[in-house]
């Protein structure tokens, strides 16, 4: 859990679906659409980051992603951030954002571009 404003952020994985959900009070707040990489290491590839209107400016988002870069972590698995915020988030925390290799990134890219209705 996180305290990023007026109540207690949740953060639950709904691998099934792809999306890391930020809930407050019931309610989701932000989340993070994604997929797993079909081929070995099965990184966990961002593709969107998403905070509802109203929401914003509460540092959901920056908390999202260092949610996914901890289960990744957990996993043992890279993560690509094909989404434009997070791949500046990982940017800005080189620490807690280990670069997937080279190979896993193209991988990642080949299939949502061969299935692009990954997210």
């Amino acid at each position: 859990m996180s305290q990023t404003g007026a109540g207690a952020i949740e953060f639950k994985d709904d691998r099934k679906a792809g999306r890391l959900l930020a809930v407050e009070d019931g309610e989701v707040v932000g989340l993070i659409a994604y997929f797993v990489l079909d081929a070995a290491p099965h990184a966990l590839v961002a593709v969107h980051t998403v905070v509802e209107p109203g929401h914003e400016g509460r540092g959901i988002a920056g908390d999202l992603v260092k949610t996914f870069y901890g289960i990744a972590a957990a996993e043992a698995v890279p993560v690509v951030p094909l989404c434009p915020y997070a791949a500046a988030w990982a940017g800005r925390h080189p620490d807690r954002a280990p670069e997937a290799p080279a190979e896993v990134v193209a991988a990642a890219k080949a299939q949502l571009d061969a299935s692009p209705d990954l997210w």
